[in-house]
């Protein structure tokens, strides 16, 4: 068995899929297209060596990888498979377009289609600067391209899962083929139910532009009763606070060590999300901690959140919609207890990844060799009309 990533910087949440992938199959090897993952973020890897393409080695792609995209496709194309019965790729942007021959089987796990070349080019666009001139005539023809070769290659794929019913969907309207859905593995382990909870809600996100942490800020600032800390950086922090300049009732963190960040969790009455995910393991973490979630209903989220039971999903991304989720939570915050969020959030389970997984390929494999069985008899009727 062979698994394929895309690349390996940090570890971060399509990393934990590959971890838990490794964790299900440890004979399996590991390909991908560069590797250039810290040592202090390898233990998940146990030793093994990664097999990387020829990107790797042209220059200044330890910082600047992403920047030849354009030449993706054919260095996926480049990793030798050929010794392999099965095929995993780990894929949002190029890992499915490896090559494989009619006797192997390739499954692709996906994060999500390639966002930039699909559904959110003109976002990608507006936020790089890109929305006229040269560049931008170059950039577009080149995510046509992208797009071109993107759905082109989902012909090579036997089988596809997505990580939420709304990936699912995006597969569907991308490539026109039907996916599984298997969520992806939650540490929910790693976290426990805080009983004991304070009067101030939790965002935590990274601040860039859909994420959407304006129209959560601009909610609590004109509810001044209501408290929220937030916690997270990125770009369009500084822009995010200086909004919510002379609001008291909305603190700053930035960033928090992992135990903090856990026990503001444990403590909020709920975390507030604005974002359109294409899953939400930050959702998956707060019900772990026994949190109720008011997030945008859209993405992930409709597949984690259970209204009414372990939170409340609100359906425009806009300050108002917020606030009016905010009152209903006040009237439902007595029904909605922490056992039921932790109970919700253990169906993310890593231990439920790796059986859900390794189920599937089984009947994958099932189903392959009796495809196999089912045509020997037919090849040797065919040899004895020949022979006569």
């Amino acid at each position: 068995m062979a698994i394929v990533h895309e690349w390996l910087q940090t570890y971060a949440g399509s990393e934990r899929v590959v971890e838990q992938l490794l964790a299900c199959f440890p004979d399996a090897d590991l390909f991908a297209v560069v590797d250039f993952l810290p040592h202090d973020q390898r233990g998940f890897l146990d030793g093994r060596t990664v097999r990387t393409s020829s990107i790797q080695h042209l220059p200044f792609a330890r910082r600047l990888f992403r920047q030849y995209v354009g030449l993706m496709p054919l260095a996926v194309q480049q990793l030798d498979l050929r010794g392999y019965d099965v095929v995993i790729s780990s894929n949002h942007a190029v890992a499915k377009g490896v090559l494989t021959g009619p006797d192997q089987i390739h499954i692709s796990y996906v994060h999500s289609p390639m966002r930039y070349a699909w559904d959110l080019q003109h976002q990608y666009l507006e936020q790089a600067g890109l929305q006229r001139g040269l560049k931008s005539l170059y950039v577009r023809w080149l995510l046509a391209r992208l797009r071109q070769w993107d759905a082109v290659s989902a012909n090579h794929v036997d089988y596809f899962i997505a990580n939420s019913n709304y990936i699912a969907r995006r597969i569907r309207k991308a490539y026109r083929r039907d996916a599984s859905v298997i969520h992806p593995p939650v540490d929910v382990d790693r976290f426990s139910v805080g009983h004991r909870k304070e009067d101030f809600f939790l965002l935590v996100c990274r601040f860039v532009p859909y994420k959407r942490a304006d129209v959560v800020v601009d909610s609590f600032r004109a509810q001044p009763w209501r408290q929220l800390v937030v916690v997270g950086t990125g770009p369009e922090y500084n822009r995010v606070r200086g909004a919510a300049q002379g609001a008291e009732n909305i603190e700053f963190k930035g960033t928090v060590p992992q135990e903090v960040l856990v026990q503001l969790m444990q403590a909020a009455c709920a975390l507030v999300f604005a974002a359109e995910e294409d899953f939400g393991i930050t959702l998956v973490e707060a019900q772990a901690c026994g949190t109720p979630v008011i997030t945008y209903g859209r993405g992930g989220a409709a597949d984690i959140v259970i209204p009414g039971k372990t939170g409340i999903l609100f359906h425009r991304q806009d300050a108002d919609a917020i606030t009016e989720a905010l009152d209903a939570f006040d009237a439902l915050q007595p029904r909605l207890s922490s056992d039921a969020c932790r109970s919700n959030a253990l169906r993310f389970s890593q231990a439920r990844f790796r059986s859900e997984m390794h189920d599937f390929v089984n009947r994958v494999l099932s189903k392959h060799e009796d495809d196999i069985l089912a045509n020997i008899p037919v090849a040797a009727e065919r040899e004895v009309v020949l022979e006569s």
